[in-house]
């Protein structure tokens, strides 16, 4: 079945001359002549059956349903300038790659990997694209996704990036904590990210140890205030060992438990399935596997 769409050529005619307020000015712009880009705006009007500039002397003005059209047009066009600028660049081995993580794993964790992979590959773009959950993760905006969890993933190829380990950890001027007592933790000020309400209940499980209640402490949305919050005495929490290697080694946080959880969601990296096969996607994906696979291996 046939379309019933404008052709390109009268849509383009039609922005520049609701941008410019003028058919000579925008005219010029497209490098057309006038007469043709007036016909181009009469068959655009004919086609949709209204009226979409008023003419004023050397000027022009939208109509209601110019304006109308023009709003509902902007975007698309936008989208489809952004499509054919990925089409172009779509199996070039270098280029502009946008990768999606959380923000603190993305500032503590990510951000010094990225440092060696500008100095192995400086052609390569990496920006950074974050979301506070899983539920905000949209394939359309990513090339590439780190994600804690559980899969299936539904229109992502999927492969594991690396464990996670949760510990218990507190200011090192906290009273009468480091402790080998995990229930002697709940006496103290409790503190929780606002997605992983859970983490205390997976620790301690992980010991043997049931949750007698839920912990009633601030909820935090992001790592990084929760993680200040414990390092300026605020209380206590079970966070990914990962996000605190520095303050754990420069001693400006300790473990308020030796034990270490790993429980069975982990890190994956994902991939659009309309992606696979992208170079430059795929050496930026091999490249950060590569790094977690050396970083896993004895020394």
């Amino acid at each position: 079945m046939r379309r019933k769409i404008p052709s390109t050529s009268a849509l383009l005619c039609f922005e520049a001359a609701a941008r410019c307020e003028s058919f000579a000015e925008a005219a010029r712009d497209l490098n057309m002549s006038q007469s043709a880009l007036g016909r181009q705006i009469q068959a655009l009007e004919a086609q949709c059956g209204q009226s979409l500039f008023h003419r004023i002397r050397q000027r022009v003005k939208l109509t209601d349903a110019g304006r109308v059209l023009l709003l509902e047009l902007e975007p698309l066009l936008e989208a489809l300038e952004a499509s054919f600028l990925r089409l172009s660049s779509h199996d070039n081995p270098d280029g502009a790659i946008n990768i999606g993580t959380y923000p603190t794993l993305g500032s503590r964790w990510l951000m010094p990997k990225l440092s060696f992979l500008a100095q192995q590959h400086p052609k390569l773009t990496v920006s950074t694209l974050t979301y506070l959950d899983n539920s905000q993760l949209d394939a359309g905006l990513v090339d590439l996704a780190i994600v804690q969890g559980d899969p299936p993933w539904p229109g992502f190829r999927i492969d594991p990036l690396m464990r996670e380990t949760l510990v218990a950890v507190c200011a090192p001027s906290t009273k009468e904590l480091p402790t080998k007592n995990p229930e002697a933790l709940l006496s103290h000020r409790i503190l929780q990210h606002r997605s992983r309400i859970l983490s205390w209940k997976i620790w301690l499980e992980a010991q043997g140890v049931a949750l007698p209640r839920a912990p009633t402490g601030p909820l935090f949305s992001q790592f990084e205030m929760l993680i200040d919050a414990v390092k300026f005495g605020h209380g206590i929490a079970i966070v990914p060992e990962v996000l605190i290697a520095p303050e754990l080694d420069q001693g400006h946080l300790i473990l308020a438990h030796p034990f270490k959880a790993m429980p069975p969601s982990a890190y994956y990296l994902l991939t659009p399935q309309a992606k696979v096969g992208t170079r430059r996607i795929e050496r930026l994906r091999d490249w950060l596997l590569q790094q977690e696979s050396d970083a896993k291996a004895p020394t």
